[in-house]
C-alpha cells in the first residue's frame, strides 16, 4: 500500500487523505493513522474511491457501530438499513424526500436519542456545477467566545427538534408525521466535550429551537448569534464534490450544510453511512417534570 498522505483543506477544517484505496482491506496501522488524522482535522476527503456499497460500510465500522436509520426509515437502503440515500432521483414515481436535505446548518441527527457521531457521504453522481457542501470547526467557535458567554453556555441545555429541518413542510404529510413520532423533541448540552480529544466544541445548529429554561424568543437572538459566529467564511471548507469522492466527518465538533447553488433538474446522488454515537440529553417536554432520561 503507498504511504498515507495528508494535506489539509483549509486553515480552519478538513484534509485529504492520500495513498488508500478503500475497496481493498486496510490494516490496522493505516486504520489508526486516519482516525488520528480525523481527530485532528474533523473532516477527510478520500477522492476517486469507486467503491461498492459493501465497502462503504466495511470502511465506516472500522470507525464505530453503525446506524441503521430507525429515525429515517423511509430514506434508507432496503438491502442495508446502514445506507441512507441523499439524492434527487425519483422514487416509485415520486419526487424524493432527501433531495433537499441538509438545507441548513445542522450536525447529523442532533434531534434523535443518539446523535451521529461521524458521517461518511459518497458521491455516485453529481451535477455539472455546484451541489457543493460547507463544513465549519465547532471547536473553534466555541474556542474564540469570550470567558463570560463561554461560562453562560458551559451548562445550558438547547432543544433539538426535526421540525426545524429546513423544507419539511414540502416532504410527504404522512412521512413528515412519523418522522415526528419518532423523533421528539431532544435537549443536549450547548457544550460538548469530545471523548476523544477532550476539546469543548459548540454544539448548536439551526435546528435548535431554543434553550432549555428560555423561551423562545429570548432564546432566538442568542441562537442567531452563536450560528452565525460559528460560519464565519475563516472556520469554514467549502467541498466541491467530484463522483467518486468520499467524505467523513465527525458531528461532535462541526456543522455541515448542503448548498442547492445547482441545477435541480440535474441529478446529484449520494449515499451516507452514519456512525452511531452516544446519548447526551433527554427528551424534552415543556413540563419540565416529565423529562425523560434516555
Amino acid at each position: 500500500m503507498p504511504e498515507l498522505g495528508v494535506r489539509r483543506l483549509s486553515n480552519a477544517i478538513g484534509a485529504e487523505i492520500t495513498g488508500v484505496d478503500l475497496s481493498q482491506p486496510i490494516d490496522g496501522p493505516t486504520i489508526e493513522s486516519i482516525r488520528q488524522a480525523w481527530f485532528d482535522h474533523c473532516v477527510l476527503l478520500f477522492r476517486e474511491q469507486d467503491i461498492s456499497v459493501e465497502d462503504h460500510i466495511t470502511f465506516s465500522r472500522h470507525f464505530g457501530d453503525l446506524d441503521k436509520h430507525d429515525a429515517n426509515p423511509s430514506y434508507r437502503m432496503a438491502e442495508h438499513p446502514e445506507i441512507l440515500y441523499v439524492t434527487n432521483r425519483f422514487r416509485d414515481g415520486k419526487a424524493s424526500e432527501t433531495r433537499n436535505t441538509g438545507r441548513n446548518w445542522h450536525s447529523d441527527l442532533s434531534y434523535t436519542h443518539h446523535p451521529a457521531r461521524g458521517s461518511l457521504l459518497w458521491c455516485e453522481e453529481r451535477p455539472e456545477v455546484g451541489g457543493d457542501t460547507m463544513f465549519t470547526n465547532m471547536y473553534i467557535a466555541y474556542e474564540t467566545l469570550s470567558d463570560k458567554l463561554k461560562g453562560f453556555l458551559d451548562d445550558l441545555y438547547a432543544v433539538h427538534d426535526v421540525s426545524m429541518i429546513k423544507g419539511i413542510a414540502s416532504r410527504d404529510p404522512e412521512k413528515v408525521a412519523e418522522l415526528k413520532h419518532l423523533n421528539p423533541p431532544i435537549a443536549h448540552p450547548v457544550v460538548r466535550v469530545h471523548p476523544e480529544t477532550g476539546r469543548k466544541a459548540l454544539y448548536v445548529s439551526e435546528r435548535v429551537r431554543k434553550f432549555v429554561g428560555m423561551t423562545e424568543e429570548e432564546s432566538r437572538p442568542f441562537l442567531k448569534f452563536l450560528c452565525e459566529h460559528a460560519t464565519q467564511p475563516e472556520l469554514i471548507y467549502r467541498h466541491q464534490w467530484r463522483v467518486h469522492d468520499l467524505v467523513m466527518w465527525d458531528n461532535r465538533c462541526t456543522m455541515h450544510v448542503a448548498l442547492a447553488d445547482f441545477d435541480q433538474t440535474k441529478t446529484r446522488h449520494m449515499q451516507r453511512t452514519s456512525l452511531l454515537g452516544e446519548s447526551s440529553g433527554y427528551v424534552y417536554s415543556e413540563n419540565e417534570g416529565q423529562q425523560q432520561a434516555v
